[in-house]
């Protein structure tokens, strides 16, 4: 999805993925990045409001942080399937509630920086036309459940920016005509600015 594609629709998708970044200038520590990603939606975002579920990924570059050695890169992710010690696993299902011109959602994002460490983030996201905006809290860990039926869950845990805070500000990039169109917007790129705060 090319940047030039901003719609006017809203999603609350973009700003799970948000949550993850640390911002740059965050006291008394962390970072910020930049996001650029892709929002899958379970049932397409239209007119009418009405509940869906979606995914993302995306990479967070360029970041810069008051923290000696924090990574510049890496990666984030809210639902879908998540691989740990080479077993995959389910992320929790994000949700919301609206459309094209307002939403609300709630999620759980993991971010995977390019130095090994992880931050889990719950977030709530409110949006109208293209803004996003996130707010969140690093959690400890999280228990996800395996792919595999016969497989057993497991529990990860953040390893970076532990007890932090996160906000974010996004730009939900779709084709505009697809807002209108019978299946709705399936899949928008997303970009923007990501920070966590943190002690």
């Amino acid at each position: 999805m090319g940047h030039a594609r901003r719609g006017a629709l809203t999603a609350a998708a973009v700003l799970a993925a948000a949550l993850l970044a640390p911002s740059a200038g965050a006291a008394p520590g962390g970072g910020g990045c930049q996001l650029d990603g892709t929002a899958s939606f379970g049932t397409g975002l239209g007119q009418t409001s009405k509940p869906f579920t979606y995914s993302f990924t995306g990479a967070l570059t360029g970041c810069q942080s008051s923290d000696a050695g924090a990574p510049a890169t890496g990666k984030v992710q809210a639902g879908g399937t998540y691989t740990v010690g080479g077993a995959d696993y389910t992320l929790p299902i994000a949700t919301g509630t609206g459309g094209c011109s307002n939403s609300t959602t709630d999620g759980v994002a993991v971010a995977d920086w390019a130095d090994g460490t992880r931050t889990i983030i719950k977030y709530h996201t409110t949006g109208a036309a293209a803004a996003v905006a996130l707010q969140g809290t690093v959690q400890p860990s999280l228990t996800i459940q395996p792919v595999d039926p016969l497989g057993t869950a497991t529990t990860i845990t953040t390893t970076r920016y532990a007890g932090g805070s996160s906000s974010g500000a996004l730009v939900f990039e779709a084709n505009p005509p697809d807002c209108l169109s019978p299946t709705g917007v399936t899949t928008a790129g997303i970009a923007g600015t990501i920070s966590v705060n943190h002690n």
